[in-house]
Order: C-alpha cells, then structure tokens, then sequence
C-alpha cells in the first residue's frame, strides 16, 4: 500500500541499518503505521459534502518491552508517523479536527507484538467551523446570518474599491453551508472569475469585486460553538437556484 511503502521508505532514511535488527521479534514500526492509518479511516466522520472529520489526538498502546524499544529511537519515529499520518489525511480528502498529536504509551494489558490505538478529535470531544473572509491581508470572521459587503461604511466588510458598491455582495452562512448573493451592484460580482447572481460558497472560492479579491475559507475550531453562528439562516435558501 503506498502509506507502508512510503513508511518503510522514510524509516530506512531516518534510522540507521541497525534498526531492523532491533525489531526482528515485537511489533514493528510499519505495524504501527498501519494501525494508525485503520484507525484514521474508521473514525473517518462526512459532516458535509466536501468536508471529511478525522481524529487529530492518537494514544498508541505498546507493551513495555514494545514501548521501551521505540521509544530507543528518539524522536525520528514520531517525526515519520506525523508525517505519514498527514499524507493520508491529504490523499483522502480527510481534514484534522486540531492539532495532530502521536504519544507511544507503555501498557502491561498489551502482548509483546500487538499495538492498540486510541484516538480523540478535541479535549470536548467536538468540532465546530467557522468561515472566514480574508482580503488584503486582513482575516474576517463571519459570526452573523447575514455579512454584507462594499464601499459603504454600513457594510460589515468595507473595501476601499472605487469598483464597489455602497452595499455591493452578502455572504450567508448557517454554521455549515455559505452562499454569495449580488445586491444589485453596479459592476457585479464574480467568484472564480465567474459573474454571478448568487451561488454556492465553497472553501477556497475567490471572490471577485471590482479590482479586489477576497478568499472564502472554511475552517475548524477545536472549541465550543461559537456566539451569534447565524443558526436563524433558512435551510430552503440552499435550495436549487432559479
């Protein structure tokens, strides 16, 4: 499998010939590898179309004798399996729920040769998101239903565009889903280079407003849920477009 592969690949370059000879009997370090990434999948959580939770916190269960002998290699070994654990993560689509975090652990309930992994996404034990708008070089938090945008010093994000309406464009956003609606400007709003009326919102999308860009992100929040999310936003204006 090309995790393994690479695993073994990256061991031999951190650790030196004498390592193989180390784990001729116990668990191996692939073996590790393997039980983090089947339990990456399985706790694998689909919270929306395009947004795949996994676990960001793993307990690895060795035995002592297991323990004692990976831990003899320092830090190189939790360097590879970080690393490992993020390509997957990338090759799947899967996003980290905080920050990733692998701690080896003795246990005397394990068998020499056997490994147990516990995982965990927060210290809560949940994930919530929040979408953020960022133009030049300033981060926008959408804490409200509705966040308007334009010229005018009403708007909740002002840009200084001459291209720009007073109240140009409106993001809305339910804490899950975000659309992008024009207000009637007089130049229009593009996303992606694409003039639109209204449409969907998705991370990573660029809005277009006379000559200035602004990024659409979503992102998750190893917290509580958030005041004032914008939870009075209808479901219905998701719906298909006219």
């Amino acid at each position: 499998m090309g995790l393994l592969d690479s695993f073994e690949k990256g061991l031999e370059r951190a650790v030196n010939s004498a390592f193989a000879r180390t784990f001729r009997s116990g668990i191996q370090p692939v073996e590790i590898a393997s039980a983090l990434r089947r339990e990456i999948d399985t706790k694998a959580a689909v919270v929306s179309r395009d947004r795949i939770i996994v676990p960001s916190t793993f307990l690895v269960h060795l035995s002592t004798e297991d323990a004692a002998a990976m831990h003899g290699l320092g830090s190189a070994l939790i360097d590879e399996l970080n690393t490992l654990v993020r390509k997957h993560a990338a090759d799947q689509g899967y996003s980290f729920a905080g920050p990733l975090n692998i701690d080896l652990e003795a246990d005397d309930r394990i068998a020499t040769g056997t490994v147990r992994v516990e995982s965990s996404s927060t210290p809560q034990g949940r994930v919530t998101w929040q979408a953020v708008i960022t133009t030049g070089g300033q981060r926008h938090l959408l804490t409200g239903a509705r966040t308007v945008i334009g010229r005018g010093s009403d708007a909740d994000i002002t840009i200084a565009d001459a291209g720009s309406s007073r109240k140009h464009a409106e993001v809305l956003w339910d804490g899950e889903h975000a659309m992008l609606r024009d207000l009637g400007s007089t130049n229009g709003t593009k996303l992606n280079g694409q003039r639109i009326r209204e449409a969907q919102l998705q991370s990573g999308m660029v809005i277009t407003i006379g000559r200035t860009d602004l990024s659409f992100q979503v992102v998750p929040v190893s917290q509580g849920p958030r005041g004032g999310g914008g939870g009075d936003v209808p479901t219905r204006m998701f719906g298909a477009m006219p």
